[in-house]
C-alpha cells in the first residue's frame, strides 16, 4: 500500500511536493456523518396508519474554516413524515466533508464550499436518509436530485438585491 502521508499537511505542498505548484486546486479530503438522529415516536402504531404521510424536507448548508486551507462543509437534511394521526418519523442528518482548497479566489472558494461540495456530498447523504427511513420500518425516502449550483446562483442574486437569506440556507 502506498504511503499517503498527512493529507492535510500535503495540501500546502505542490504537486511535486516542493510547494512550487501555484495552480488552483480544491477537493474532498474526507466525508463523515457528524450527527444522525432517527426518531420513530409513534411506533408501533404508525406502521398501521392508512393515510399517506405529508413529507417535509429541509436542507441547510454550512461551512467553516478548520485550519489553513482546510474547511468543513456541512449538509444538513431534516425529513419529517406526519399525518392526521401524528408524526411517523423524523430524520436529522448532518453529513460533512473536510475540503481542501489552494490558490482559489474568494468567489471561487465560496462557490466550491456552498455549491460544488454539497453537490458531491448529496448522493451519499441521500442514501443515508433512505436507509434510516427504511431501518425505521418505512418505505425508503428517495430524495430528488438538487441543483445546488442553481440554488447558489439564485441566493447570490437575491442577496445582491437585498431580498434573500444569506447564502448557505437552502
Amino acid at each position: 500500500m502506498a504511503d499517503e502521508g498527512n493529507i492535510i499537511s500535503d495540501l500546502n505542498l505542490g504537486a511535486n511536493g516542493n510547494g512550487a505548484d501555484e495552480g488552483p486546486a480544491a477537493g474532498i479530503i474526507n466525508q463523515y456523518i457528524k450527527d444522525l438522529s432517527v426518531e420513530n415516536p409513534s411506533a408501533p402504531n404508525s406502521h398501521s396508519w392508512q393515510d399517506a404521510p405529508q413529507i417535509d424536507i429541509q436542507f441547510n448548508i454550512g461551512a467553516r474554516a478548520i485550519e489553513g486551507e482546510v474547511h468543513e462543509v456541512e449538509l444538513k437534511i431534516t425529513a419529517k413524515a406526519t399525518s392526521e394521526q401524528g408524526t411517523a418519523y423524523v430524520i436529522d442528518l448532518a453529513y460533512c466533508a473536510l475540503v481542501g482548497m489552494r490558490n482559489l479566489e474568494d468567489g471561487q472558494a465560496h462557490a466550491f464550499l456552498y455549491a460544488e461540495a454539497p453537490r458531491i456530498l448529496f448522493p451519499f447523504a441521500r442514501r443515508i436518509v433512505a436507509d434510516a427511513v427504511r431501518d425505521a420500518g418505512f418505505a425508503p425516502l428517495m430524495l430528488e436530485p438538487i441543483d445546488f449550483n442553481g440554488l447558489y446562483v439564485q441566493q447570490l442574486a437575491a442577496q445582491q438585491q437585498g431580498e434573500g437569506s444569506p447564502v448557505g440556507n437552502a
